[in-house]
């Protein structure tokens, strides 16, 4: 590169282009030069000659383009840009992703932005739904431009493909633990020691610096994910669907059969347990004697059960109201499995009318809590049946 060229790209810095009317004094300039072109135009349509040309008509043609240039200037930067409808920055992809991950186990999911979080729903054929939420406290900077006087109704929701987003966070690497634990779990041979433990070679231990914003311009707009990590900008456009605003299974809170709250890795050995059986069915059992909790299973290699006692250094909340067994589908409560990876606890809850409810509390780095919830809707039993038919012989 030349010297010289290369002393200015160094004092260019030092010296910026000022303009030399200033951006408050562009409009005045502007009406100034409107109004002398307009006395310069009514002069010369009154004294039209050659000679009165270059004295009234250039002028005037000049003032009145000049005119132009400075209004429009300054109409364009009195103009603020128009703001998103949400926008948030995180620090980090990665806990967005092990909660996402958690319901992942369908294509589609329902969308909510509210001023406390985002919401994520997912439902399986109305028998099994996951909710994962993820709270304002999770991001550094979160944005909700809503109309005050019904901000109920014109809260931004719609739906997506979870699959294209969990995609979008991976971009960079994000570290996503619990699919190294499924693989190791699929080996032949796993070690006693729970083998999803952080390395020491993920971004948390490496310190890798890296931004998330997510952005949602408007109603019907994709979902942006802008993706900053040293000094790579990645920006992805998810196409967002109209919401079908499915209704949430019901589960009666003030009717609650049982309660018990425990850590969620008993859950997840649990499940370890009764998975090499290939069960169909796996039955739940509460009761204020002992077993106090059990789950079984049976397959065609056998059935087994695994029992919990009510002591306190396993079951820390035990409330058990009567005796309450129901059957669910084994492949929907492992789907599960992922939420109990990476939650500390877990609250194990079912109503009287069956439902069952998995509340898993995770704790986030700085002291942060999320909250990712399944509901579960049991098999049908034979006395449910008989209860249905003879309804249906009273009615005839």
């Amino acid at each position: 590169m030349d010297s010289s060229l290369q002393e200015i790209w160094q004092t260019a810095p030092g010296s910026p282009f000022l303009p030399s009317v200033g951006k408050g004094s562009q409009f005045l300039v502007g009406f100034v030069l409107l109004l002398l072109g307009l006395s310069l135009t009514g002069a010369f349509a009154l004294n039209r000659s050659l000679t009165n040309l270059p004295l009234y008509g250039v002028p005037a043609s000049l003032s009145i383009a000049w005119e132009h240039i400075f209004t429009m200037t300054s109409s364009a930067e009195s103009v603020p840009p128009q703001q998103p409808l949400f926008r948030a920055v995180a620090s980090s992809t990665r806990q967005i992703y092990q909660l996402l991950k958690c319901i992942s186990f369908t294509s589609k999911v329902q969308v909510q932005i509210t001023e406390d979080g985002i919401r994520f729903t997912a439902d399986h054929s109305r028998v099994m739904q996951g909710v994962a939420f993820l709270d304002k406290a999770l991001f550094t900077s979160y944005t909700l431009n809503v109309a005050t006087e019904d901000e109920a109704a014109s809260l931004p929701e719609f739906q997506m493909n979870l699959a294209a987003l969990l995609e979008a966070l991976q971009i960079f690497g994000a570290t996503d633990v619990a699919a190294r634990a499924a693989k190791a779990e699929a080996e032949a041979y796993r070690s006693n020691l729970r083998n999803y433990r952080p390395d020491a070679f993920n971004h948390q231990s490496l310190g890798m610096p890296g931004t998330c914003c997510i952005m949602y311009e408007q109603d019907g707009s994709p979902l942006s994910i802008i993706l900053e990590e040293t000094g790579v900008n990645t920006q992805c456009n998810l196409v967002t669907y109209t919401p079908e605003s499915p209704d949430d299974i019901p589960f009666d809170r003030n009717d609650l059969s049982f309660k018990i709250i425990m850590q969620a890795r008993w859950l997840l050995d649990a499940l370890s347990e009764l998975a090499p059986l290939a069960p169909v069915r796996i039955a739940i059992t509460a009761s204020p004697e002992k077993p106090y909790l059990s789950l079984s299973s049976g397959g065609g290699l056998g059935s087994a059960s695994v029992n919990f006692s009510s002591g306190r250094d396993l079951l820390e909340t035990f409330s058990v109201r009567d005796h309450w067994a129901q059957s669910f589908k084994f492949d929907f409560i492992k789907s599960a499995s992922e939420a109990m990876r990476i939650a500390n606890k877990v609250s194990f809850r079912g109503d009287g009318q069956g439902v069952l409810s998995l509340q898993f509390m995770v704790e986030i780095e700085g002291g942060a809590v999320s909250f990712l919830d399944f509901r579960f809707v049991p098999y049908v039993t034979q006395e449910d049946e008989d209860i249905g038919s003879e309804e249906d012989e009273d009615d005839a």
